[in-house]
């Protein structure tokens, strides 16, 4: 209803030709050919519709899994990689066609009109940003009045109370009881995950390829990306995968209760991540995570056409170029729990980590280790107890002074 009032709202307030644009960029229900023909029968001068799942899984769900991309720890971003292709797709068509402006119906309270809205401006500095829905205010009551006076039929959906957006990556689902942080979301919310009381009492095992860092097979059968992820939002949505409940940091400063259903990338990014650490250094993997949790924070809050994006990726291009081989995961009762992993690019050795007589690592080596790896620790300590004598001072100063006159002597140290 939103997107129909503000295409009238436009045509009035403005007196300005406008053109629509809907895309498909996964969720389940596509109805493009219906929406192109309600524009034009609502009097847009154009109707633009473009299927854009493939640009969508190979350009961001693609650095989104390589990244482990989850916003403060548990969102996978499904909605926030989307919008920044919805903006070049809507700027490349509007330089096409000559378009100067381009509106969104994003409100003033959420995070979409800044990605919108910064996105918009990097890829086009020129092109007006307008939102409307921010700019009029209506309340729900005033929205509906304003569709029956302008004749835009009303969905027979316009009572529910939840706001819900959907694609490839995931579902999010806000508004209505779940504005309340302290309420239990009703079964009623989720679509794409099972209640766990309706999970089968039988886990599934599931087995994902990996390559560069990349999922291109499922057990034994090799599939594009667009395909392993709806093959697997069915199957571990069925084990309820992927629900998550959480109070995250708007861009605006609000805090806002998010329900998500993501079972794909939930599986798949704790495959990743596991295997990822199986193929990498100690090193490399610390500082990935610092990698990964600025990665997040940028592609939430719009900032995916910033320079630096495109440094933070080719790090993950590189440190991924090892990540390959394969994790079985066991799906029930709501979790996605890795059970194995191999690689050829495994720093896993069992000839040394094993404890029986074949272990190949010298464990008398580890006692030097030990006493230099805790000696700043152990000094600092002693030091702040007062554990240090006068003496141990004055031998400390006597060995330096020594050590100074054998150097004048000439003899070597």
């Amino acid at each position: 209803m939103d997107t129909s009032c503000l295409l009238k709202w436009l045509q009035d307030y403005y007196q300005a030709d406008v053109y629509t644009l809907t895309l498909d960029v996964g969720q389940r229900e596509n109805k493009l050919e219906e929406v192109r023909k309600k524009a034009l029968e609502l009097g847009a001068a154009g109707a633009f519709v473009a299927d854009i799942k493939e640009d969508f899984a190979t350009e961001y769900v693609s650095e989104a899994i390589k990244a482990n991309a989850l916003y403060q720890g548990q969102y996978p971003l499904s909605t926030a990689i989307a919008r920044p292709l919805k903006s070049q797709v809507a700027v490349e068509i509007a330089k096409e066609e000559g378009i100067d402006a381009i509106a969104h119906g994003s409100t003033g309270k959420g995070n979409d009109q800044v990605r919108f809205e910064v996105s918009i401006k990097a890829l086009d500095g020129e092109i007006k940003v307008l939102a409307p829905v921010r700019d009029w205010n209506m309340t729900r009551d005033k929205e509906i009045a304003y569709a029956e006076e302008k004749g835009i039929p009303v969905p027979v959906d316009v009572d529910s109370p939840y706001s819900i957006d959907e694609n490839l990556w995931g579902r999010s689902i806000e508004c209505g009881v779940l504005e309340d942080p302290y309420a239990e979301p009703p079964d009623e919310v989720y679509e794409l995950t099972n209640p766990i009381s309706e999970t089968p009492e039988e886990p599934d095992y599931v087995t994902i390829h990996f390559q560069a860092g990349l999922p291109y097979k499922l057990d034994d059968r090799e599939m594009d990306l667009i395909e392993l992820i709806e093959e697997l939002n069915e199957l571990a949505g069925k084990h309820g995968v992927g629900q998550i409940d959480m109070v995250e940091d708007r861009v605006v400063g609000l805090k806002s209760r998010e329900i998500y259903e993501c079972p794909a990338a939930i599986t798949i990014i704790k495959a990743h991540q596991d295997l990822e650490k199986f193929c990498c250094t100690s090193h490399e993997n610390n500082f990935k995570a610092t990698i990964e949790e600025k990665w997040a924070q940028m592609a939430y809050q719009g900032l995916m056409f910033d320079p630096l994006m495109a440094d933070l990726s080719a790090y993950l291009d590189q440190v991924n170029g090892k990540v390959q081989g394969k994790v079985k995961l066991k799906l029930f009762k709501g979790q996605a729990k890795v059970v194995g992993r191999t690689s050829k690019n495994g720093l896993y050795k069992h000839s040394l980590a094993t404890y029986d007589a074949g272990s190949s690592f010298d464990q008398k080596a580890s006692e030097g280790f030990i006493q230099i790896w805790g000696l700043p620790t152990e000094v600092a300590r002693r030091s702040e107890n007062g554990q240090y004598s006068a003496q141990d001072e004055e031998e400390e100063a006597g060995g330096e002074i020594e050590g100074q006159s054998l150097e004048a002597k000439g003899v070597g140290t």
